[in-house]
């Protein structure tokens, strides 16, 4: 029974991490930038981990899409601010979520076998749900420049997808 608790720990772990999202809600749109293509960067180091680490083609494979989509988005966000001739903007949050990633990823690579598969699926799952909902709930109604609004509004569709697909390798893996 080990499952719950993985799952558990990584929804605290991302709580923890996230639970200035109430104060970032001030946030101007380059700042927003930043912290969306920092928490890709997250992503796509965590799934770095997971294609070194796992055995299982399920986890693999989705790894390799996160790396593909997040990748695709961040390069897409590049394009967007040079088109616009701006730079995103470092800040307090960006900060907290490499902080909390840092954490995450050695707590990863310490693990092996089946419990990596898990506690990553667990995290994937976690860290997607906590990431659209600041995306959809505080982000996006906050986001004064148009084009960057609907780039993230589509990006959110593309990270609600993957939610849905850790949810079930989560389920697979139990």
């Amino acid at each position: 029974m080990t499952f719950p608790k993985t799952i558990l720990f990584a929804a605290i772990s991302i709580v923890a991490t996230v639970s200035v999202a109430h104060a970032q809600a001030g946030l101007n749109d380059l700042e927003v930038a930043h912290a969306a293509y920092t928490a890709d960067l997250i992503d796509i180091e965590y799934a770095k981990i997971a294609l070194a680490k796992t055995k299982s083609a399920e986890v693999k494979t989705f790894a390799e899409l996160m790396i593909r989509d997040h990748t695709a988005v961040n390069e897409g966000a590049g394009k967007l601010l040079k088109k616009l001739n701006v730079e995103a903007k470092n800040n307090d949050f960006s900060k907290t979520l490499r902080a909390g990633a840092d954490k995450k990823e050695a707590e990863l690579k310490a693990l092996n076998g089946e419990a990596f598969d898990r506690a990553y699926a667990a995290n994937e799952l976690a860290y997607h749900q906590t990431v659209n909902k600041i995306v959809g709930e505080i982000w996006l109604p906050a986001i004064q420049n148009a084009e960057l609004k609907t780039f993230l509004g589509q990006a959110l569709a593309t990270f609600k997808i993957h939610e849905d697909h850790a949810g079930h390798m989560v389920t697979a893996l139990k």
